[in-house]
């Protein structure tokens, strides 16, 4: 009563085992709300990471223009530095200013020795205005063309005094702004007095360069200098003293390649002069980096020598793909996977608990049936026995009875192919004279098929009888044997065999069998009347490694297996005598010692055929 008590609280506690619990559905609510914090917490982590870069990146940008027009600035004070130097000597005042500045030679050479276009990427060119008041203006002018004879200012206006561009270079992407009046603009005009007032560097507001054809916003940037290379401290003596200005033009588009290229950031710029779009990275349609929804935008004051800049960056596509959110979302998908996998455990090993417990039911139930059927069995498998020994001597006699008939077959059909070979020599001896050549052809045919059958009785016999024999191995000089068997060969004189002087063990009938077809062979396909035939020899993983090469026809790789099986020839049996079984009868031999063989060709010329022999067997 106890054992049966026990027994079945055993068995309820493995029905509980078979049901999800409140503790299961815990476990995996509890997995997935940390799956979430996980992944929001990385989303989070991540999204400042690329917002710190973004702002990276747009501080690049706006250092990287501010670092370039410095090195503008550089180039202009330089030009300043350069006209004092050569200016040193001459007394510099309002009534000789137009001669005793220097020469538009020497401002080409110096420019020259810049390398402008190579060390300062970006500048459009490199020049000098001088400030001509209206009674000096025809001195200016002739002096002017006593170098450049074509020279002229332009345009005409109503202001009280002249700026014209008198230098710039290179001269032939700048030609429509050589003898330009600055003072004919207002954001020009006003922007040189500025600069003239501060004795400071100073950008012009959004201007178009006439000798930009494309019409895009630019400006221009003046660094002014002083009659005698002095530096005035007030406004009142830099307006008497003022000389003119080096100055630089820029086409805002130009100055934004190279190293500001979009290609080689990842945002987006635009750059506002107050209400005037100074230059757009899609200004020319371009749009294939613009990101139509940016996940970072920016906006950045910056003042720049009188001018204040506004930069709008924004985040491009190329930001997007490389900085995505990758990573949260491997996050969560991982996390949400690992957390449908726990599910899957532990619905699975429920379903395992009910399919033990079912399966231990049926199992019982099976084990009873199997008692019930041991006897019965134990008395089918002592017939089963008696009966197989039965079979086995059946089998023992078929063989027996099957080697009989093959030998009374061979014979029996030898004797009247045997009379028709000679009834057909006696016909062709006694008819010579009368009998047309295709007549006698036929009977030579007739001849050497009577033959052939002879051979392919006398094959069979042996083909039926290889695995009958019980043959122990026997001590065989190879270079011995191989000689012996091309001695009987009717073509032995024309054909050659190098085999080496070594005594292996090894069934000697059946082994001289192989060895037999395998030099007849060699002979029988060979293409020429001459020709070589090496044996090889050596011993590899226990077995004997015996190969064989002649010099003949090659045998194509698609045909190995096929040269391999019973009564298959590569040549017509016209032109070359055989069974097609030589190949059949070796490979039979060999495998019924437990062995291996394989042809090696290709093709070409030269055959070899490998044999694996085990050393030791005996059959």
């Amino acid at each position: 009563m106890d054992h049966a008590l026990e027994k079945s609280e055993k068995r309820k506690k493995l029905l509980r085992a078979g049901k999800m619990h409140a503790v299961h559905w815990l476990i995996v609510l509890l997995s997935v709300i940390l799956t979430f914090s996980a992944w929001y917490y990385s989303q989070f982590q991540q999204a400042q990471k690329l917002e710190i870069q973004f702002k990276r990146e747009a501080e690049k940008v706006v250092n990287s223009v501010k670092e370039r027009m410095t090195l503008y600035e550089n180039v202009l004070w330089g030009g300043v530095a350069y006209i004092d130097a050569v200016n040193s000597d001459n007394v510099i005042n309002p009534s000789n200013v137009a001669h005793s500045s220097i020469t538009h030679q020497q401002w080409s050479a110096y420019s020259n020795s810049l390398k402008i276009d190579t060390n300062y990427p970006g500048i459009n060119g490199f020049g000098i205005i001088y400030n001509v008041q209206p009674k000096h203006f025809d001195e200016y002018l002739q002096a002017q063309r006593m170098q450049r004879p074509d020279y002229k200012v332009h345009p005409t206006h109503d202001n009280p005094e002249y700026w014209p561009i008198t230098y710039v270079e290179p001269v032939e992407t700048n030609k429509q702004a050589v003898g330009l009046d600055v003072a004919f603009e207002d954001n020009r005009y006003s922007s040189i007095k500025k600069a003239r007032d501060s004795g400071k560097a100073l950008l012009t507001a959004p201007i178009t360069l006439v000798q930009d054809d494309r019409q895009t916003p630019g400006f221009l940037f003046y660094t002014p200098f002083y009659q005698n290379g002095l530096k005035p401290d007030n406004i009142k003596q830099r307006r008497e003293l003022i000389a003119g200005v080096t100055y630089a033009p820029f086409i805002m588009e130009k100055l934004m390649k190279g190293t500001l290229a979009e290609k080689n950031r990842h945002v987006s710029i635009q750059i506002w002069d107050g209400e005037n779009l100074l230059f757009d990275d899609h200004s020319n349609g371009n749009t294939a980096e613009a990101d139509p929804d940016p996940l970072f935008s920016n906006k950045i004051d910056t003042s720049l020598y009188g001018r204040t800049w506004t930069f709008l960056i924004q985040s491009n596509i190329s930001f997007r793909q490389d900085t995505s959110l990758n990573q949260s979302s491997v996050i969560l998908v991982g996390g949400l996977v690992i957390d449908a996998l726990l599910l899957m455990l532990f619905l699975f090993l429920t379903k395992a608990n009910r399919q033990a417990l079912k399966y231990a039911d049926q199992m019982t139930a099976e084990l009873k049936d199997q008692t019930k059927h041991l006897e019965k069995s134990n008395g089918d498998l002592a017939q089963s026995i008696a009966d197989l020994e039965k079979s086995n001597k059946d089998l023992e006699k078929s063989n027996s009875d099957l080697e009989q008939f093959s030998y009374v077959a061979s014979h029996d059909l030898k004797s009247p192919l045997n009379a028709i070979e000679q009834l057909a020599s006696w016909i062709e001896e006694d008819c010579e004279e009368l009998l047309p050549d295709d007549s006698k052809k036929h009977l030579v045919l007739l001849r050497q098929r009577s033959k052939r059958m002879l051979k392919l009785l006398d094959d069979l016999l042996t083909y039926s009888r290889l695995n009958l024999a019980t043959i122990t191995n026997n001590k065989v000089n190879l270079a011995e044997k191989a000689q012996d068997i091309l001695s009987l060969l009717e073509t032995n004189d024309n054909f050659t065999c190098i085999a080496p002087n070594i005594d292996i063990n090894i069934p000697q009938a059946p082994f001289e069998i192989v060895l037999r077809n395998l030099i007849s062979n060699s002979i029988k396909h060979h293409d020429k009347a001459t020709g070589q035939i090496i044996l090889s020899y050596t011993t590899k993983d226990n077995f004997h490694e015996i190969s064989l090469y002649d010099d003949g026809p090659g045998i194509p790789e698609e045909f190995h297996n096929k040269a391999m099986e019973m009564f298959q020839t590569l040549q017509s049996r016209d032109k070359v005598e055989g069974s097609g079984m030589g190949l059949a009868m070796i490979k039979r031999i060999v495998e019924h010692y437990r062995g291996r063989m394989n042809i090696v060709s290709d093709g070409k010329r030269g055959t070899t055929i490998n044999i694996l022999w085990p050393l030791n067997e005996e059959t």
